[in-house]
């Protein structure tokens, strides 16, 4: 189960209140890093997705301060830090946002049908629709991996890479 992420976001008070509409949840501001933001979804999990300003990396503290948030300049706008969440929203509803925003967004299929969208055209958040997210559960199950993935206790031939 994962709890809380972290993204960063050119815009994140803006990127804040566009994912706390996808998720029915409240952006606020971040208590520890200035010109952050985190949403709640107010959910059963305690899930709770912290926005930073691009360029932020978070190191290690001192003795005083547990951790210390940086501003680094040259940083990529792109990252290969991405997540799957379910969320309440409906197809249609994600379809809509995506187009006001002028977000990309893709349908795509690997076992299960999943949309991804591409926040700010740069970061990509996978989503599972109340729907998709039952093919989802069904898919994650152990003998439905098999099929795609190869694990120590199973037979490496029957592993497949193909998409469906």
């Amino acid at each position: 189960m994962i709890h809380h992420l972290s993204i960063s976001a050119q815009n994140p008070q803006h990127v804040a209140q566009v994912l706390a509409e996808i998720l029915d949840g409240q952006p606020t501001p971040h208590p520890f890093s200035p010109d952050g933001y985190i949403v709640f979804p107010f959910d059963e999990y305690g899930t709770e997705i912290e926005v930073y300003p691009l360029g932020t990396e978070i190191t290690s503290g001192n003795n005083e301060e547990l951790r210390a948030y940086l501003q680094n300049p040259t940083a990529s706008k792109f990252t290969a830090t991405h997540a799957m969440l379910s969320v309440p929203a409906s197809l249609e509803q994600i379809e809509q946002i995506a187009a006001r925003e002028d977000w990309l967004l893709q349908r795509a299929s690997f076992g299960f049908d999943f949309m991804m969208l591409w926040v700010e055209n740069r970061l990509l958040l996978e989503f599972l629709t109340p729907e998709m997210k039952a093919q989802y559960l069904a898919f994650t199950q152990r003998e439905n991996l098999r099929k795609y993935f190869v694990f120590p206790d199973s037979d490496p031939t029957s592993a497949s890479t193909t998409n469906e």
